[in-house]
């Protein structure tokens, strides 16, 4: 079974204390805080002090997100970006989100990747510094600037895959892009969530369908954590869902522990089924 990690989009209305506690008493092994949720990250509390409390519950802290539109002017985002990594150093995160942006009209892959490559070229140096991973994650949406993985390999690949970038594979994106290979190799986590609403088609899903995953997840989940297992991946399923019902549950962590009890329930059956 994958390692269990807590993003705090899913649980938004829990303070940052909160959702570490919540995370502890679920089994997760870590956690990723956020600057979009319309308050400071960590709720204001100094960000060593919160890695503190983090460590002494023995979690981790995957990532910091967001460097939003990350890709888009990455020269006049120099200075929010650096912030954000040194935010995640001071509190001893593994990585930084870097979020593409989404843009009003389609974009052709061929300005995806040159777009991509020149802002990995203004950030490689400041995670350097910093010893910090940027964790770029490809979004599916058909706006989007920066959608698929495939993409994000080739310009690693031209790089020479720098220490400093890894990929976040998102299961809702990566059923949003159509792509159907993983990487696990430049995988740090996976974000998990499912769609179990039948009535949008893949290309009418938002983030707003994005709820916890059960049997009647439409996206694949399973298959595509199988995939990863398969292979010896070894990093962390992160819950990241956005639907308002997630969001407004009065009891998410029993929900939480069902969704969770589901995904190992497959994937142990997976494991035995190989033996």
């Amino acid at each position: 079974m994958l390692p269990i990690g807590l993003n705090h989009m899913t649980v938004p209305c829990l303070s940052a204390r909160d959702m570490l506690d919540m995370a502890v008493s679920l089994g997760c092994t870590g956690v990723e805080l956020r600057n979009d949720l319309g308050r400071p990250l960590f709720d204001g509390e100094d960000a060593a002090e919160f890695g503190n409390a983090a460590k002494q519950a023995g979690i981790k802290i995957f990532a910091l997100a967001e460097v939003k539109a990350f890709n888009a002017n990455p020269l006049d985002n120099r200075d929010a970006a650096t912030a954000l990594i040194k935010t995640a150093a001071s509190c001893g995160a593994e990585g930084v989100a870097l979020i593409p942006l989404v843009a009003d009209t389609m974009i052709s892959r061929a300005d995806q990747r040159n777009a991509l490559r020149e802002a990995l070229d203004v950030l490689q140096p400041i995670l350097t510094d910093h010893r910090m991973v940027g964790l770029i994650e490809p979004l599916g949406f058909v706006q989007s600037s920066l959608r698929h993985k495939d993409d994000v390999v080739a310009v690693l690949d031209a790089m020479g895959r720098p220490d400093c970038f890894e990929m976040i594979h998102d299961t809702f994106h990566h059923h949003l892009a159509g792509d159907t290979t993983i990487y696990p190799d430049l995988t740090a986590l996976v974000h998990i969530s499912g769609v179990t609403d039948q009535r949008p088609n893949t290309d009418q899903m938002t983030d707003a369908h994005r709820v916890l995953v059960d049997e009647n997840d439409r996206l694949g989940n399973i298959a595509q954590l199988r995939s990863f297992q398969a292979v010896g991946f070894t990093g962390p399923a992160s819950f990241e869902a956005f639907a308002p019902e997630i969001h407004d549950m009065t009891d998410p962590a029993t929900a939480l522990a069902g969704s969770i009890a589901f995904i190992t329930s497959q994937l142990t059956e997976t494991s035995a089924g190989a033996a």
